[in-house]
């Protein structure tokens, strides 16, 4: 398994990717910044300010390693565990919680679930609740620009209850029969809600499922961020040039639930978490930046202040925003609204649409 980073904070000299002391700083920044959202939208979420929220605590250090190897014009497919991705890649803090808010700002005007964002100007594809469907789609995307014969590559986030699913094969075979330019990255967090790493295969790793497929997989430490960069960084060069697909598995944990919906406690011993909060990504960045002198507290504080106060003006904002007007619902389906549409959108906003007695059959008013 690829490890840059050791527990204690140490690094192979060798293996390190030669990156500066500001950009290792702004890949800590990200760190925490993910970190500290999750923990205000939980909150929120709790109050019953939003609606639902799936946090990544734990898994940080997968998101910022990997979106920081990406070139602008690669393409993302991530599941619903990336909101540090799209913040690095440009999303704005203030769009990403009006999305949660579903509010007029949201871009997908309140029509998917919160944490579903999406940016076709980031190259940031929507996501799915459907687990694994990302897979194939990511797939089709590389398949076109090796067709185009442009020189971008796309990647997909998904976990490790998505090897499990029919797309996950699916897209794996294509990928390597045609050779696409594509990364796969597993974020093997050991639990697919409540189903364990254990029960969904008997391999000895997720990446050694590449072989079947006829490409690479290599195994990297999920809680090294430098491990995860320098491998996604690797596969990528090697999908640009030409080589085809490769499968990363990052070990990893998530140390929250699988949803504000979840609980964890009732499947989930507290020593493996007790084990595992061993391994924060986090804390151990912070070690290796001490040990480079590229760490200091003061500017630590700073940097979380900053964090806090950017969140809490982002959520004041996205609550002062109305919901998405009413005549979205019949828009952004087609360029031109048909006549038929139209004149079910002047009726609704009339107040005077409602379902014929013989439309309701099972499902009344």
């Amino acid at each position: 398994m690829l490890q840059v980073i050791h527990e204690d904070g140490t690094y192979d000299v060798v293996l390190e990717p030669k990156l500066s002391e500001e950009r290792l700083q702004e890949m800590y920044r990200a760190l925490i910044f993910i970190r500290t959202l999750d923990t205000r939208m939980l909150s929120l979420q709790r109050q019953g300010r939003i609606g639902f929220y799936v946090p990544s605590s734990g898994e940080e250090a997968t998101q910022v390693g990997s979106v920081a190897a990406l070139g602008k014009e690669d393409w993302i497919f991530p599941a619903y565990r990336e909101p540090g991705t799209a913040l690095w890649r440009g999303y704005p803090l203030a769009s990403l919680i009006s999305q949660f808010y579903g509010n007029a700002e949201d871009l997908a005007k309140g029509r998917q679930m919160p944490n579903h964002y999406a940016n076709r100007e980031l190259r940031i594809v929507s996501i799915s609740s459907p687990v694994g469907t990302q897979i194939p789609h990511a797939v089709g995307c590389a398949w076109a620009m090796k067709i185009r014969g442009e020189k971008n590559a796309a990647i997909v986030y998904f976990g490790d209850g998505a090897t499990s699913q029919g797309d996950f094969h699916a897209g794996m075979n294509f990928a390597g029969v045609f050779g696409v330019p594509c990364v796969f990255l597993c974020k093997n967090n050991q639990w697919a809600i409540s189903m364990p790493i254990e029960k969904q295969t008997a391999t000895s790793s997720l990446a050694v499922k590449a072989r079947a497929y006829g490409f690479e997989g290599m195994r990297v430490d999920g809680n090294d961020v430098l491990a995860v960069y320098s491998a996604t960084k690797w596969a990528l060069e090697k999908a640009r040039t030409g080589g085809g697909p490769t499968l990363i598995e990052a070990v990893t944990y998530r140390m929250g639930p699988h949803s504000s919906s979840d609980d964890p406690t009732r499947y989930r011993k507290q020593e493996e978490l007790d084990l595992w909060s061993r391994k924060d990504p986090i804390q151990r960045f912070q070690k290796y930046l001490e040990g480079k002198g590229s760490y200091d507290a003061t500017w630590e504080l700073q940097v979380r202040s900053e964090i806090d106060d950017a969140i809490t003006e982002a959520v004041r904002a996205a609550e002062k925003i109305p919901p998405p007007a009413m005549e979205t619902v019949f828009t952004d389906v087609y360029a031109d609204l048909p006549w038929h549409l139209r004149e079910q959108m002047e009726e609704f906003l009339k107040g005077g649409f409602r379902r014929r007695p013989e439309d309701m059959g099972a499902f009344p008013l």
